[in-house]
């Protein structure tokens, strides 16, 4: 039986639904924050994972494999792996400095010529020579540049990244389907100021340790499908139903980085930060958001708003240097766009459970009598910081004072995959109390 045809979703219950969120959040409490990254040990549990190296050399193969959505379903996917290494999606994250001399050799195990174009990026040498598009005897388009051939060729591209900022790089061969089938990546350049700044610019300087990337995509299984069997598909028909962030549906854009119940989707999207504060927390994260579909994503952190600093690896600002950023409550995320935003968590109320009436830092709203009330899910309050016992046989979706917002997309149909909801576009943020805390 053909993979991409196991589950074909027709009717879902609301109640199912709310099952599946109920799992979720218990999924974030017991499994997602205890469990540590299965894959390399380079890689954090969470925040960007870098593909790098001093020269700057990359080796890419295309090759097909499979992906898990939370409702069962497996996607027959073609990816870009690094080297020899196993089938991913996305493609890698390639990390270099800017004024490096990129190289990246792409070999092609599929059954079809595929390339790599990478926008954003000037004079791309292909096999040594100018980047050319590509045509056949009747003068059609077959290739916006020079191609690996099916079943075993390779294509060198050579490029100086001259701009700091996030990219993609993404198939040049029949990109409405080759990009849908997985066959592209984020190309990340630090500036020379350095890797805590995302631009040349004193304003962008970010927290290095709280820097994450935001890969939104979607998924047809109807054309994956296709694919598969070798038949053609017509884009007229395209109707996406599976939407991720960093290749994978919630709950599994929570698992940490290189989960290896996840093998072929190797990066969490869960944000890992702590609370604004002057002398220890004084930098914001940096999130770096690109869109790969066909429609826009706006994407929607809750509890904070983001500010927009740069777009398609263009810092915002006016011709004399005056900065154009952009606060946003809901970030707008075009097909091929990427958006470089920071952002920080502020303990407004400064939460205290120990303050006595009149302190200053008492909260400014009378705490009801708890007394013989069972402990809620979130024990001793809702605030940041709290770390009491929790009582025998009590639960707690929190285990050591720390809270979580939801991000998600907004187009409430892109939170949903194949008609079920809570499956889509959507992960957290995690704020820990300031250290020094007993969190895992």
């Amino acid at each position: 039986m053909n993979k991409t045809a196991r589950l074909k979703p027709t009717r879902r219950s609301f109640i199912l639904g709310l099952t599946l969120a109920m799992v979720a959040l218990a999924f974030i409490a017991y499994n997602v924050i205890q469990v540590a990254a299965d894959g390399p040990v380079a890689a954090p549990a969470t925040g960007i994972v870098c593909t790098e190296n001093a020269s700057s050399t990359f080796t890419l193969t295309a090759k097909e494999g499979y992906i898990s959505m939370a409702d069962g379903n497996q996607i027959y996917m073609w990816g870009l792996a690094e080297g020899r290494d196993d089938f991913q999606y996305p493609g890698p994250v390639l990390c270099v400095n800017q004024h490096d001399t990129v190289t990246i050799v792409l070999h092609n195990t599929l059954i079809e010529d595929t390339s790599l174009v990478f926008p954003g990026q000037v004079d791309v040498l292909a096999n040594g020579g100018p980047m050319e598009p590509q045509f056949d005897g009747q003068g059609n388009l077959t290739s916006l540049t020079e191609v690996a051939t099916a079943n075993g060729g390779s294509v060198t591209y050579k490029f100086v990244v001259n701009e700091p900022g996030t990219y993609i790089y993404q198939s040049g061969t029949n990109p409405g389907i080759q990009t849908q089938m997985g066959l592209w990546g984020a190309l990340v350049v630090r500036p020379s100021m350095g890797p805590d700044y995302a631009y040349n610019d004193a304003t962008t300087q970010f927290n290095a340790d709280s820097e994450y990337m935001m890969m939104l995509s979607e998924i047809d299984p109807l054309l994956h499908q296709a694919i598969e069997r070798g038949e053609s598909f017509n884009m007229n028909d395209y109707n996406a139903r599976y939407f991720l962030i960093n290749g994978r549906t919630f709950p599994d854009t929570l698992a940490p980085n290189n989960a290896n119940w996840l093998p072929g989707q190797p990066y969490s999207s869960l944000s890992h930060i702590y609370p604004y504060h002057p002398v220890d927390y004084p930098l914001p994260a940096l999130d770096r958001f690109i869109g790969m579909g066909v429609e826009g994503y706006p994407f929607h952190p809750h509890a904070f708003n983001a500010q927009i600093i740069a777009r398609d690896g263009r810092l915002l600002q006016t011709p004399l240097g005056q900065d154009l950023y952009e606060e946003r409550f809901s970030l707008p995320i075009n097909p091929g766009q990427t958006s470089d935003a920071l952002y920080a968590w502020t303990d407004t109320y400064k939460w205290n459970p120990d303050a006595a009436p009149g302190d200053a830092d008492e909260f400014p709203v009378e705490i009801p009598n708890q007394q013989n009330l069972p402990p809620g899910l979130f024990y001793g309050s809702p605030f940041l910081g709290n770390q009491d016992v929790v009582p025998v046989a009590g639960h707690s979706f929190n285990q050591c004072g720390e809270f979580y917002h939801i991000a998600h997309n907004h187009n409430l149909q892109q939170i949903t995959g194949w008609g079920v909801v809570l499956i889509g576009q959507i992960t957290f943020t995690r704020i820990d109390p300031p250290l020094p805390n007993n969190c895992p």
